[in-house]
């Protein structure tokens, strides 16, 4: 892990608040949005803490046995860093004082805090999962962000801590699992900052165009657009939205991270758990012309996007380790019309499969981890309710990769490709109790030759920790496609319950 310098932390906040809207009242100390009562405080990092007070005075901040001092700048911004805490369910109390101005936030603890973000997967809520029903809740706690949007990064938004779970099924159900994970008396706070029907891109700061050529295009055009910028203002200044205007905000790029995510930066958390991609299955590649809506990054630009998007977020938080869980989009009969099939049950159809195999490519990064639902979904409904699988599989990553928990989380992942004669002889890790859910031989599996000219299913055999492939009229298999397809029936799983990730051994254009 590469640790940033304090100092660097506090110059690149201050830094990237100067584009930002004015304080409304500078003299007056206050804290920033996200530190209200009952908050969750991350253990084990630093945690910086800051808020606005009179230019050039002096804020002394105390919790616990710490106490920070620090000195509001030429606009009356400021930021302490509080040492690495100890996680704790005891309530305590923060204080923050200038002056005679004296501010206290009641019932703090210190546990584990995540951000959950992406679209209407994420935002479905816990009432729709039979199986959340009467779950107990204690130690978790909460922010939910009120839904808004900004022509700025801004440095305010809506919300506030409360006792208890999230409302999203997936945040409750990983915070929940999380909890059982901790085994000791940890809370678990999680941020929900989700919208249905948002793009990757409406969660990306400005200045990323700087990293994605097409980015700058889209922005430049919604910019150039005089009618888009009067509705958006207009729908500001009227409060309460209609549900057209609900959509048209949300679709657009850039101005919801600017009033739902710039504000939570740098709140000290242990990463984010981010489930969104659908809005970016439009097409598999280019920008179309057509509804402002299409204007996003397609299937085979979204590994790009998603890769400098993670990178941008860690630089916001001053943070190399800065920990990005992505949910695999889920089965689903979606196909699109470019593709040389256009059965969803076939490989070459171009499918969710790819923006599956596009959001895995997050495993680039160090400290990230793809949660896999290839088991799940509803090919015909785009909000599945199997929603508490995610949730435990999530905590399961977050516990063995962030917590040290020596348990299996992860399903078995594609190592190598063996070619015997008229076999291919498929090599996994995570493998351990290979076996299926239902007894019979391994699905889902396609084999094709060399020139990629002719897709078979193939049967398939487990063999130990391998799985053996063959078809009648394949004599020399070269490649191999597992669950690559929109909504595959996929049984093979490990010891441990969990499903094996899909992958392509070729690299044929889709």
């Amino acid at each position: 892990m590469q640790l940033i310098p304090t100092s660097f932390v506090v110059r690149a906040f201050a830094l990237s608040l100067l584009c930002v809207l004015p304080l409304a009242s500078a003299a007056e100390l206050s804290l920033a949005s996200p530190f209200t009562d009952h908050m969750v405080l991350q253990r084990d990092l630093p945690v910086p803490i800051w808020g606005s007070a009179e230019p050039k005075a002096t804020v002394e901040l105390t919790f616990g046995e710490q106490s920070k001092r620090a000195v509001a700048d030429a606009d009356g911004r400021w930021q302490a860093l509080l040492a690495p805490l100890a996680g704790s369910a005891e309530s305590a109390v923060l204080q923050v004082r200038s002056g005679d101005v004296h501010l206290e936030r009641q019932d703090v603890v210190v546990g584990e805090v995540w951000i959950c973000s992406g679209q209407s997967n994420m935002q479905m809520g816990r009432s729709a999962v039979a199986a959340f029903k009467g779950a107990s809740e204690d130690g978790l706690r909460s922010f939910e962000v009120k839904h808004s949007v900004a022509f700025e990064e801004q440095e305010r938004l809506s919300g506030e801590w409360k006792k208890g779970g999230p409302a999203s099924a997936v945040a409750f159900g990983f915070a929940l699992n999380l909890r059982k994970q901790l085994g000791e008396d940890i809370p678990v706070g999680i941020i929900h900052s989700s919208w249905g029907s948002t793009s990757i891109e409406a969660w990306m700061p400005r200045d990323m165009t700087n990293a994605l050529p097409y980015y700058a295009t889209v922005l430049a055009e919604q910019d150039a657009s005089k009618d888009t910028r009067k509705r958006i203002q207009a729908a500001l200044d009227a409060g309460k939205w209609s549900g057209s205007d609900d959509v048209f905000l949300r679709r657009q790029s850039c101005i919801v991270y600017n009033a739902m995510m710039a504000p939570l930066v740098p709140y000290a958390c242990r990463g984010l758990v981010w489930y969104q991609g659908e809005r970016n299955t439009r097409y598999m590649s280019g920008m179309p012309d057509g509804p402002f809506f299409h204007r996003v990054a397609g299937i085979q630009e979204y590994d790009e996007a998603l890769l400098a998007w993670a990178k941008r977020y860690r630089q916001a938080w001053g943070r190399d380790d800065f920990r990005f869980m992505v949910v695999m989009l889920p089965g689903f009969g979606s196909v699109l019309s470019s593709g040389p099939s256009k059965d969803r049950d076939h490989p070459t159809a171009h499918t969710w499969a790819w923006m599956r195999e596009s959001q895995m490519a997050i495993l680039d990064l160090p400290h990230t981890a793809v949660a896999n639902t290839i088991d799940l979904g509803d090919v015909k409904n785009i909000h599945p309710k199997d929603k508490a699988p995610i949730g435990e599989r999530l905590a399961r990553l977050a516990a063995s990769d962030t917590l040290g928990r020596d348990i299996v989380s992860r399903g078995p992942t594609f190592q190598k490709l063996e070619r015997n004669g008229n076999q291919l002889i498929v090599h996994f890790n995570h493998v351990d109790g290979l076996k299926t859910t239902d007894g019979n031989a391994p699905a889902e599996f396609w084999i094709c030759d060399e020139a990629g000219s002719r897709w078979s299913r193939a049967t398939a055999t487990i063999d130990g920790a391998r799985v053996v492939l063959q078809a009648k009229n394949q004599p020399a298999p070269h490649h191999v496609r597992y669950a690559f397809t929109g909504k595959p029936a996929v049984n093979l799983i490990n010891g441990a319950g969990l499903p094996a990730y899909p992958f392509r051994s070729d690299d044929f254009r889709p």
